[in-house]
């Protein structure tokens, strides 16, 4: 009888610890999005299951076991069964110092950071929400070998393996797409990015050209958009500075079975700013709609809309800059921009070695302005000239790629075609201005003067293709090729002249790209990889036949070496990425001031760029995070003669040798939510001119930053420039004299933020 009840209780042990099915969703702890690829897996089992499209996994597991959840980039969870049923979405949270992130950007396709032979970095969702920027350069300037100037109200410039200048050398994507059109470039072409629908930002620095084309010379930027999210969302955002400016943002999101969707945008008002006409307003709005028909196919279409228009403020002379006297020369000038992009995206698996995307995409863009930079004064009178002018374009384009994965090797092979035609157009005209006494340009009057009045057909086509393999165990191996053709069919409207432009005409460029890399993993999460690639820059249409009697400018071609590694190290707690390059630039384009304070471009013969970029990440416990990046680069003119001047083998204008930023931010475990933060920029000292005459001694910027988060709800000061430091983001030097923009004085944006999450 005694063994008889034995057998009877091992049966019900037995049957209570079999096997059942598990099933639940991942996804991001900070965007909510579905998480596909996850690894989910029983605790003592070698092997499980990943998760699909949705975010989704299904596992046979005995109730006494646990679940380990783990994926690239983000902490692995380990759950015990009981509680992973009870979770209908589990969250897992970005690793801080993360070694091996995903990325879209090198290739298109979503790859692990290490087989990716390119200097690449990221800003993460996690650094968007903690940063709360208010513009873009106070996330990017995070990144190593990244200065983004900031020129006030969302307008800016760049420097990525470049002096400060205001050249078509970086391209802007959205989600993988340009998004202004190749040819007419735009160094403020980042007010028509919608930040708050930003996920992450990826940016390549070096030539990018035998992937994207033509302008990624410097660098590449992609702002990646967010997607829908697992589960119902909605946040709303209120903030405000110190100095007139006023920010609400929006987002509302959600996957109902196989469609989801997310809205999101923000309105920014700034008004009586520390600077005299320096008030703006910017409304952007942005959709996406996501269509998963199954584990096959994938349809997303998006829009993006934004309404801008600023004061343009210009510059100040030494007199004022250093007198603190924020009093601005100009009282009327102002900038518009209004731009609408579309896209609709179709995604097929063919199977597990083949995949096509097709891309369709429109853009209408308008920019009309009243610029202080064409302002020249008619020397000896209180008199100046200006102008009033509007350039736009619509875009019509589509964007076709398949990648083929082979058994042999890893070997894959991704090719592609781009095709996108944009009629502009571009008209000025002529405007008498009258200054008074002190210098300030106090009014204008209109006059039936045309400037300008043109219209160009655009048309840019290309194909590409990029084959990978891995040739010896830990060595991957990545050559590419592009081909692209620029049309430009240029009708000018008025009698050509030096000031009407060239005769109307038709030109071309077309450039062949390659590029060959390779990296090599030396284990225990090192790796080293090295590159060459080629960019390309053909002129703009402004560059070419605005305000010129003949074209003249020629393509500028750029040959760049580069090689780097990375590692981690104290158990995995730190990370160190490292990149060296040198970069040969012929025909490079340059902006040039004039003596009556005009700017034009011109083609050096040679220019030489290299530097070093650093990144280190590293937590030495939990609730500690440090951060450092930066470079060191020399920029120098190898032939370059201006008349009768010549300044081969001087310093490049604009150049500073250094550039860092270091932060510090500590997470207490004792008060869950909150956090505090430290950050310095450095900019190191550069030449105001190409003369090598003058220097401005650059600028140490200290900043703060608090915030804390309590279920759903959030609240944060972000204190810039805490000790108020006069500083210029850029510095000139020509004829026309001195010339400082002014950067932000101490500012102190508070904001409030409430996040409802469904299940």
């Amino acid at each position: 009888m005694k063994q008889c009840c034995l057998l009877i209780i091992a049966c019900i042990a037995a049957l209570s610890s079999r096997a059942q099915q598990i099933y639940g969703r991942v996804a991001d702890a900070q965007t909510r999005e579905a998480l596909p690829g996850v690894t989910v897996r029983l605790c003592h089992a070698p092997s499980g299951c990943t998760t699909n499209s949705a975010g989704r996994y299904e596992l046979n597991a005995a109730s006494a076991d646990s679940i380990i959840i783990s994926f690239t980039g983000y902490i692995s969870q380990r759950i015990p069964v009981e509680q992973a049923q009870k979770r209908s979405v589990i969250y897992l949270q970005p690793s801080a110092t993360n070694l091996n992130e995903i990325i879209v950007s090198s290739s298109r396709e979503q790859q692990p950071r290490t087989t990716a032979p390119i200097a690449i970095s990221t800003v993460s969702s996690q650094q968007l929400n903690e940063a709360k920027p208010v513009t873009l350069d106070q996330v990017l300037n995070k990144v190593s070998g990244v200065y983004m100037v900031d020129l006030g109200n969302e307008q800016h410039t760049m420097a990525i393996r470049q002096p400060i200048g205001y050249k078509s050398l970086f391209l802007y994507l959205e989600d993988g797409i340009p998004i202004r059109t190749i040819g007419d470039f735009n160094h403020n072409a980042l007010i028509e990015i919608n930040m708050a629908a930003l996920r992450n930002i990826e940016v390549i620095r070096g030539p990018a050209s035998s992937l994207y084309g033509s302008e990624a010379v410097g660098g590449a930027v992609n702002f990646i958009t967010s997607a829908p999210t697992l589960v119902p969302t909605a946040k709303l955002q209120l903030e405000g500075s110190n100095w007139g400016y006023r920010r609400a943002d929006f987002n509302i999101s959600s996957t109902v079975k196989k469609l989801g969707f997310v809205v999101s945008g923000y309105y920014a008002n700034q008004h009586n700013g520390y600077m005299d006409h320096s008030d703006f307003h910017k409304l952007a709005l942005t959709g996406k709609l996501v269509y998963q028909a199954n584990e096959k196919n994938k349809w997303t279409n998006a829009i993006s809309y934004i309404d801008y228009k600023t004061d343009q403020t210009g510059g100040l002379d030494s007199a004022h800059f250093f007198a603190r006297d924020y009093k601005n020369f100009q009282t009327f000038t102002y900038r518009e921009v209004n731009a609408l992009r579309i896209r609709s995206t179709w995604e097929h698996t063919w199977n597990n070695t083949n995949h096509t995307s097709f891309t369709a995409f429109f853009r209408n863009n308008r920019i009309g302005q009243n610029p202080f930079y064409a302002i020249k004064d008619v020397r000896g009178t209180q008199k100046a000239g200006g102008q009033i002018n509007s350039d736009g374009f619509n875009s019509y384009g589509i964007i076709i790629q398949h990648k083929k994965q082979f058994g042999w090797k890893q070997a894959a092979l991704i090719a592609g075609v781009s095709m996108d035609y944009s009629p502009a157009s571009f008209w000025a005209d002529y405007i008498d201005i009258t200054k008074d006494a002190a210098g300030y340009y106090r009014s204008y009057i209109k006059t039936d003067s045309s400037l300008t009045d043109y219209n160009v057909g655009l048309l840019n086509s290309a194909a590409y293709t990029q084959f990978e393999f891995v040739p010896l165990t830990r060595l991957k191996v990545v050559a590419a090729l592009r081909y692209d053709r620029m049309d430009y069919n240029f009708v000018n409207h008025l009698t050509p002249s030096a000031y009407t432009g060239a005769p109307s005409e038709r030109n071309n460029f077309n450039a062949l790209t390659p590029k060959l890399g390779l990296t090599y993993d030396l284990g225990r999460d090192r790796g080293i990889y090295a590159n060459y690639s080629v960019g390309f820059a053909p002129p703009n249409i402004s560059e070419l036949y605005t305000g010129v009697k003949v074209p003249v400018l020629k393509p500028a071609t750029y040959y760049n070496y580069e090689a780097g590694g990375w590692m981690a190290f104290a158990k995995g707690k730190g990370y160190v990425d490292l990149s060296l390059y040198y970069m040969k630039g012929s025909n490079e384009i340059i902006s040039v001031r004039e003596a009556d304070g005009s700017y034009v471009n011109r083609n050096t013969g040679e220019t030489s760029h290299k530097g070093i970029e650093w990144n280190i990440k590293y937590t030495p416990i939990r609730s500690l995070f440090f951060r450092t990046s930066g470079t060191y680069a020399l920029h120098e003119f190898k032939a370059y003669e201006d008349g009768s001047k010549v300044y081969t083998d001087n310093q490049m204008n604009g150049a500073p040798k250094w550039i860092t930023n270091t932060e510090l931010t500590w997470k207490p475990s004792f008060l869950a939510g909150f956090r505090i933060g430290a950050e310095w920029q450095h900019i190191g000292d550069y030449y105001m001119d190409p003369a090598n005459t003058s220097k401005y001694g650059g600028y140490d910027l200290f900043n703060a930053r608090v915030g804390y988060e309590w279920k759903g709800f959030e609240c944060w000061v972000n204190a810039m420039n805490l000790g108020d430091r006069l500083y210029a983001t850029t510095a000139e030097k020509s004829a026309y004299g001195k010339t400082y923009r002014v950067g932000p004085r101490q500012t102190f944006n508070i904001g409030i933020a409430y996040t409802f999450t469904g299940k």
